[in-house]
């Protein structure tokens, strides 16, 4: 009985076979359907799989590898380099690459001597023994008042060769805001002066022609040498130093004049190098004599 109360026929049982076997244009399958045409599948194609068993990277997409969850470290690409070798004779499964990976994270605390290197065979004990003994001392005739009044003078004077060497061609001075601009050669310590005549070297500022002989080379280590005089009054805990470096100081003073081509600065200094020399002998003499 259907809804209305009426006998329901049975009828014959249908025969799928036939039904599906009709062309698509049938009325049958018009019936459900507004177009004529064949619809193609929907969504993505089954993917191939190989029947054979290795992994052929030539097969493989670099997207495929980099989301294959089961491949080693294949998400880190910083710290691994994936290198692919493969054989040039054998079958496909022998020409299929390995894969390598090559850490290139270095440390930061190697350097060449973590490296291959060489160490030199140690001195013998004895020798070890007579190196460590005490410092000879060094004859020191100059208090500590005279050698501050000796390298100030030495400071003093290249500062001054400095400035006019600036001013005679005209060398740019940078303008620092915590600095006072430079009037006078005493407006920058000799330390100062050796900065900015660095910085004009390395610049290339200073052309090799207003140098003796060229030097522009031998200029930074000129200077470099003659550091140690500073200004005393800025700096009167300095050790006492022996007679022969104080000549040392005055000497490189004199080399500084030299290459800069200031000849009063360099009869000035030499003048100051005999001086202090004869005073040191004049010293020893009289301990020599006061000793007898």
């Amino acid at each position: 009985m259907d809804a209305n109360n009426r006998p329901m026929t049975q009828g014959a049982p249908m025969d799928y076979q036939t039904y599906y076997s009709q062309p698509a244009n049938s009325s049958r399958h018009r019936r459900y359907s507004s177009a004529s045409v064949a619809q193609a599948p929907i969504g993505r194609p089954p993917r191939h799989v190989s029947v054979h068993s290795e992994w052929d990277p030539a097969r493989t997409s670099p997207d495929e590898y980099m989301h294959d969850v089961d491949s080693p470290r294949s998400y880190d690409t910083r710290e691994y380099l994936v290198e692919t070798s493969r054989s040039r004779q054998g079958d496909k499964s022998s020409k299929a690459g390995s894969v390598k990976y090559h850490s290139q994270r270095r440390p930061s605390n190697r350097d060449e001597f973590d490296g291959p290197h060489q160490l030199l065979e140690p001195p013998s004990p004895k020798t070890i023994a007579a190196q460590e003994r005490d410092l000879p001392s060094l004859p020191t005739n100059l208090d500590v008042s005279e050698q501050d009044r000796i390298l100030c003078e030495v400071n003093d004077r290249l500062s001054q060769c400095a400035f006019d060497f600036v001013a005679k061609y005209q060398f740019p001075i940078p303008i620092e805001p915590d600095k006072r601009q430079v009037r006078v050669p005493a407006d920058r310590e000799w330390t100062e002066w050796v900065y900015l005549l660095k910085r004009l070297a390395t610049k290339r500022r200073i052309p090799a022609r207003v140098l003796h002989n060229g030097q522009i080379k031998q200029l930074v280590t000129v200077l470099e040498n003659s550091l140690e005089m500073r200004h005393a009054a800025k700096h009167q805990s300095r050790p006492v130093k022996d007679d022969r470096n104080v000549l040392q100081l005055i000497s490189a003073g004199t080399q500084v004049a030299k290459i800069l081509k200031d000849a009063t600065a360099m009869e000035y200094l030499d003048r100051l190098y005999q001086e202090t020399e004869r005073r040191i002998k004049e010293r020893q003499n009289r301990r020599v004599k006061f000793a007898s």
